[in-house]
């Protein structure tokens, strides 16, 4: 489940109290790789329920790096030897969401990195489509209710391009920008896809039903 405010009007003092408070920490990336009509980015459809970045926990000894790399390989089959890790690029998104009578906050580390490959696998347990979106279908896709998701897609979309035009500049140098910013999203709204009038194509898993 995906980020809620930080108050919510459904559950009262009451209740709130009885919720112990987890804390964890993951870490994922943004990728995009380019194409004639401009920058594709990457997002996972999780269970049905909401668009978002590929992303993961933690293991022991890990970076923040190590980690969105291991992840990422883990649920998009993309490794590191097919990612090009754009430097100066980091973002934070929070949110938070209940599990039985725990409620955890989770604050995502998110890197931006291009590829030239299409090809994903996502993996079925986790994930049931995927789907490479410019910018603005991105947007749209992942909706009002993800504002964090939304603010992160804005701000790795703003860096490419002002990296294009320091590129273009006599003696500039693509990467000389630094992105930290912490997005939060707010809502608790679980979505469905948004059809466009000319949608990319999504990509379904192949996950078989059991008896």
């Amino acid at each position: 489940m995906q980020g809620k405010e930080e108050f919510s009007l459904n559950q009262g003092p009451a209740k709130r109290r009885e919720m112990s408070i987890k804390k964890q920490i993951v870490a994922g990336f943004v990728i995009f790789r380019r194409t004639e009509d401009g920058p594709k980015y990457l997002l996972l459809y999780r269970r049905g329920q909401y668009w978002n970045f590929p992303k993961g926990h933690f293991e022991l000894g890990e970076t923040s790096l190590d980690t969105a790399l291991r992840e990422t390989q883990e649920e998009t089959g993309i490794g590191k030897e097919d990612l090009r890790i754009i430097p100066g690029f980091r973002a934070y998104e929070k949110f938070y969401f209940d599990r039985g009578k725990e409620r955890i906050h989770d604050t995502v580390i998110l890197y931006l990195a291009e590829t030239r490959s299409a090809n994903v696998s996502i993996s079925p347990r986790e994930h049931s489509g995927f789907a490479w979106f410019l910018y603005h279908d991105a947007l749209k896709t992942v909706g009002k209710q993800y504002a964090g998701t939304k603010r992160v897609l804005k701000l790795a979309n703003d860096f490419i391009k002002n990296a294009q035009k320091r590129r273009a500049q006599p003696g500039g140098h693509p990467h000389s920008g630094v992105v930290r910013s912490v997005a939060q999203n707010r809502h608790p709204v679980l979505r469905k896809p948004i059809s466009h009038e000319h949608p990319p194509a999504i990509h379904k898993s192949e996950e078989k039903a059991t008896s």
